[in-house]
């Protein structure tokens, strides 16, 4: 079928049982059932390049075709998530917020949660040497859709130019914090020089999707393998209807 199931992670590890947040963490033994499950029957693990070349028609769709994104670059990506992902040979694309590499995700604290940390310049480095592709979470962590214009811009092409001075790559790959996102974000988006930007809302990957509006799923900490499954598959909601001038 002519669709990619877009996966959206954030936090995987060992957590205890919580009631907000939850698609902000997924357990660690979990996960790596989900991943088994996709090795074992199939699927077709693709970076986020691989599913721009797909939707620009330079790469043909493969069957059961899923990307796996995770936001924040929380550092247990790195203890948990990623020897999981070695061992299956699937890659991934971590999202960064470029002013807070090497600080920790203080916004969770007024829910009660705890602040775990994110990872270094150094860590994303060292992921890129392991099929890890280092995406744009932008520069603050900010509700863009609540900004101006230039603002947007600014958070945008900001984050792009310090990951890639860091990184010594192009981050081409940018994902809206919390998910907030209108017209005049994606043009903003577009103008900094992103080739694909992925948004929190709940259906597949189609052809006819703009490339910087990507549709994707998040999993959560209470996921079975089976609502795992039920997402990718049957729960999709209607996507809005951005056209960029």
């Amino acid at each position: 079928m002519n669709r990619i199931q877009v996966l959206m992670y954030h936090q995987v590890g060992d957590f205890p049982a919580m009631k907000t947040h939850r698609a902000t963490y997924c357990d660690h033994h979990r996960f790596a059932t989900q991943m088994a499950y996709l090795k074992l029957f199939g699927y077709q693990v693709l970076s986020m390049n691989e599913v721009a070349q797909c939707l620009q028609g330079k790469k043909v769709i493969p069957s059961r075709a899923v990307a796996l994104t995770f936001d924040d670059a929380y550092e247990n990506f790195y203890e948990y998530a990623l020897p999981i992902l070695q061992r299956h040979g699937f890659p991934a694309t971590v999202y960064a917020i470029a002013s807070m590499l090497g600080q920790s995700a203080d916004w969770l604290i007024a829910d009660g949660h705890a602040a775990p940390p994110l990872m270094t310049a150094a860590r994303l480095r060292e992921l890129q040497s392991a099929n890890i592709e280092i995406g744009s979470h932008s520069f603050s962590h900010i509700r863009l859709a609540e900004q101006s214009a230039d603002l947007v811009f600014d958070e945008a092409l900001k984050s792009k130019t310090i990951l890639e001075d860091a990184l010594g790559t192009a981050v081409n790959h940018f994902c809206y914090p919390h998910g907030s996102h209108n017209l005049q974000t994606v043009e903003e988006v577009a103008r900094a020089g992103y080739m694909t930007a992925t948004t929190c809302e709940r259906a597949p990957v189609t052809v006819d999707d703009d490339l910087l509006t990507l549709p994707r799923k998040a999993v959560a900490w209470g996921d079975s393998l089976v609502g795992v499954w039920w997402k990718m598959h049957m729960k999709n909601t209607p996507k809005r209807a951005l056209i960029r001038r």
